[in-house]
C-alpha cells in the first residue's frame, strides 16, 4: 500500500471508527463534537478512511508533485448490492430506498409541486416519480419524455413556483417542453432552443458527454456546461468545450461566461447570492493525487486553467511553456477534492428539515475514481458554507457504496432537495433513487432503514 493512502490512526479517529463504551454514545439532543479536519496528506485517504462526519481541507500548498505516484487504470467492479449494504448517513438521518428498479439515473430534479424528474440518460428519457401521499415512495412512475439524446440536466423556467416550461440538455443540444403543474407526459415534441452545442461519447479520461443547464435567478440568462472531448488535448476539437456558455432562455446571444473548466458536470444557483456554482471533473495521468476535482463559485470571464494549468498558477508539464500569460489568471476553485473523486451533480440545501446548521450547504455527488491506485469517491459530500461562501472543508455526508474487498455496488450522480427536506440521491450503479431524512436518533452510529 502507498505510505501516503494507509489510513492513520488520526484518520480512523476523525472518522468515529475507534470503538466506544456504550455509556459514551451521544443523546440527539446534546451538541455533537466538531470532529478534526483531515488536512495535508490526511486528508487525501481513500474509501477505508470515508465515514459519516469525516471532514477533509485539501489546499494549494499540500498539492503532490506531477507523476509522484504512477498513473493507475483502476476502473471499478460494478456488483450487485450484497446482502446487508446499505448507505451510511451521520447521527440522527435515516435512509430509505425511495425509487429501484431504475436505468442509469442520473439527475434528478424537484418540480414545484413536489414532483420528481430523473434523467435516465442511457434509454435516452425522462421519468417523473411522484409521492402523493408524503410516505416517502412514489405512488406513481411516469415517463414525461423519451427520444432523447443521452439527456442529463433538467431545469424549470421561469424560476419560481409557477414554470411555464421544462429544459433539458441533451448530449449535443438543449430543448424545452410546455409545462404545467401536475403534468406526467410531455406536450407535443421537444422545442430545440440551442441545437449545436458539442457533443460528447463515454471515452475514458475525455469525450464527456454530460450537460447541465441552469437559469439565472432572475430568468435571464441560461447557462449550459460542456465538458472537454479529451483529457488535456489543445486542438481544434476543444473549440466550445471545457466551458460555460450563457444564453437567453431563448437560446440567443451565446457567450462564454467562463473557460478552463474540464467539465463543469453539475451547476447550481447559489440561493441567496445569485452565484454560479458547479462541480468540477479536473484531468487525468498526473499520479494518484493530481488534479484535485473541486467545488466552487465561477466568476464570469474567469479562467480555471485546463488544458494549460490547474490550481492556479500550476503548469501541466505535458503542456510546458504553454501559454505564459495565463498563469496568473488562473482562479483557484473555493474547494478542493481528493483527486479522480469524478464530482458530478450539486445542490444547495433550501430545505427545513434538516438541522439548522445544513441550511444553504452545498451537497456533491462523487461518482467514483478510476485513474487513482485506491479508489476514493463514491459517497456524497456534504460543502459547509458562512455567508454564502465556502469554508474549503467538506465532509463525507452519505457513505458506504464499496465492499469490503474494493467492489463497488453503488455509484452517486444526482442530488436534489424534495419538498419535505429530505435529501434524493441518485445511483447509477444500482438504478436506486435513496431518500436521506433527518429523523433524530440517539446513537453514534450513522442510521438506516431496510
Amino acid at each position: 500500500m502507498d505510505r501516503r493512502q494507509r489510513p492513520t490512526l488520526r484518520a480512523f479517529a476523525a472518522a468515529g471508527l475507534a470503538l466506544m463504551p456504550a455509556a459514551g454514545l451521544a443523546r440527539a439532543d446534546e451538541p455533537r463534537p466538531r470532529r478534526e479536519t483531515l488536512v495535508g496528506r490526511d486528508a487525501l485517504g481513500d474509501w477505508t478512511t470515508d465515514a459519516p462526519g469525516v471532514r477533509r481541507k485539501i489546499a494549494v500548498a499540500d498539492l503532490a508533485e506531477p507523476y509522484e505516484t504512477p498513473s493507475a487504470n483502476n476502473g471499478p467492479k460494478v456488483v450487485k448490492r450484497p446482502e446487508g449494504a446499505w448507505p451510511k448517513a451521520p447521527d440522527g438521518f435515516k435512509v430509505t430506498e425511495f425509487a429501484v428498479g431504475l436505468n442509469n439515473p442520473r439527475v434528478i430534479v424537484a418540480a414545484p409541486n413536489g414532483d420528481l424528474f430523473v434523467a435516465e440518460s442511457g434509454p435516452g428519457r425522462v421519468k417523473i416519480l411522484r409521492d402523493a401521499d408524503g410516505d416517502g415512495k412514489p405512488e406513481a412512475v411516469k415517463v414525461f419524455a423519451k427520444g432523447l439524446r443521452q439527456p442529463f440536466g433538467i431545469a424549470f423556467y421561469p424560476p419560481g413556483p409557477k414554470p411555464t416550461h421544462i429544459y433539458v440538455a441533451n448530449t449535443d443540444s438543449v430543448v424545452r417542453f410546455p409545462y404545467s403543474e401536475g403534468d406526467t407526459e410531455a406536450k407535443g415534441e421537444p422545442e430545440t432552443i440551442v441545437a449545436d452545442i458539442p457533443g460528447g461519447g463515454r471515452l475514458t479520461g475525455g469525450g464527456h458527454w454530460t450537460r447541465d443547464v441552469a437559469f439565472s435567478a432572475d430568468g435571464k440568462r441560461m447557462f449550459v456546461s460542456v465538458g472537454s472531448k479529451s483529457n488535456v488535448s489543445d486542438d481544434d476539437g476543444e473549440r466550445r468545450r471545457a466551458d460555460i456558455l450563457v444564453f437567453t432562455p431563448e437560446g440567443k446571444d451565446e457567450k462564454t461566461f467562463a473557460a478552463g473548466i474540464r467539465n463543469a458536470v453539475g451547476l447550481a444557483i447559489h440561493p441567496t447570492t445569485g452565484q454560479v456554482w458547479a462541480s468540477v471533473n479536473e484531468r487525468d495521468g498526473l499520479g494518484d493525487h493530481l488534479v484535485p476535482d473541486y467545488v466552487t463559485h465561477v466568476e464570469e470571464g474567469g479562467f480555471y486553467g485546463w488544458p494549460w494549468y490547474y490550481i492556479g498558477t500550476h503548469q501541466d508539464p505535458r503542456h510546458k511553456g504553454k501559454h505564459p500569460e495565463l498563469k496568473e489568471k488562473t482562479l483557484v476553485p473555493d474547494v478542493l477534492l481528493q483527486s479522480h473523486s469524478a464530482s458530478l451533480d450539486m445542490a444547495f440545501y433550501t430545505g427545513e428539515s434538516f438541522p439548522a446548521e445544513y441550511r444553504l450547504d452545498a451537497f456533491a455527488a462523487e461518482h467514483g475514481s478510476w485513474n487513482r491506485a485506491r479508489r476514493t469517491g463514491y459517497k456524497v459530500v456534504r460543502i459547509p458554507m458562512r455567508d454564502g461562501k465556502a469554508t474549503g472543508e467538506y465532509e463525507d455526508f452519505l457513505v458506504g457504496f464499496v465492499t469490503p474487498g474494493g467492489d463497488v455496488w453503488g455509484r452517486p450522480v444526482g442530488v436534489a432537495v424534495a419538498k419535505d427536506g429530505a435529501l434524493l440521491v441518485t445511483d447509477d450503479g444500482s438504478g436506486t433513487v435513496w431518500r436521506v431524512a433527518h429523523e433524530g436518533g440517539s446513537s453514534r452510529a450513522a442510521v438506516s432503514a431496510r
